[in-house]
């Protein structure tokens, strides 16, 4: 508990309004200790402004005792975007195809949610099961999230979440990058020390390289 306390401490730079009360799923897929307190960690949280609503990566056996605490269980699941690679069965094992036949892709799109109006501080959009594409500009204090990726054509200046369900192909675009924080399937970054310096004129994109945020340029063809 120190440590994750230390950790948050170290995340809001001592903000009380960070969070804003936002809701957190929790992910003990890491922890090991099956004792812990949930009330602790409940108000732990709570102190810093998240309201845990969920936990992921729960034991079975600790289900009913996180129920008990008025926390749902989160499970994971496959992005719906990820491709379904369909191979050929032979007629017979016992005989190989003279040529190898490409094996057909088969990709699910995601759907799209479209915002054409600014959003404010204080707002929050959540694009469930979809990606997100926003035509006006997301002002600081604002919030945008998406379970696919998210296309700005404008500023962005407030938070940008893309990914939320896990998915760690998502994208985050916008012509102008003035983020407060962006996040791909929870691996976040902030930008206390000012936004990386970019060619000039050109659209941004945040995705994950590994376990951490890159920020580059998009080069336009033509």
């Amino acid at each position: 508990m120190a440590a994750l306390e230390a950790a948050l401490k170290e995340m809001t730079g001592g903000s009380p309004d960070f969070f804003d009360d936002e809701f957190a799923i929790l992910d003990v897929e890491a922890i090991s200790d099956a004792s812990l307190d949930w009330n602790v960690l409940i108000a732990l949280f709570k102190a810093h402004g998240l309201n845990v609503v969920a936990v992921r990566h729960a034991r079975d056996e600790d289900h009913a005792t996180i129920r008990s605490h008025g926390l749902s269980i989160d499970v994971v699941s496959k992005p719906r975007h990820e491709p379904e690679i369909l191979k050929p069965e032979l007629e017979s094992p016992a005989v190989a195809p003279p040529v190898e036949a490409e094996p057909q892709v088969i990709i699910r799109n995601m759907p799209a949610m479209v915002i054409d109006t600014p959003v404010r501080a204080g707002q929050r959009i959540y694009a469930r099961g979809a990606d997100l594409i926003i035509t006006a500009s997301v002002n600081n204090g604002a919030e945008v999230i998406a379970d696919g990726s998210i296309h700005i054509y404008a500023p962005l200046r407030g938070r940008a979440l893309a990914g939320a369900t896990g998915n760690t192909d998502a994208r985050i675009f916008a012509l102008t990058m003035e983020p407060e924080l962006v996040s791909i399937a929870g691996i976040y970054r902030t930008f206390e020390d000012g936004f990386p310096q970019l060619q000039a004129n050109l659209p941004v994109q945040v995705r994950l390289n590994g376990d951490s945020i890159e920020v580059s340029s998009v080069k336009l063809a033509g």
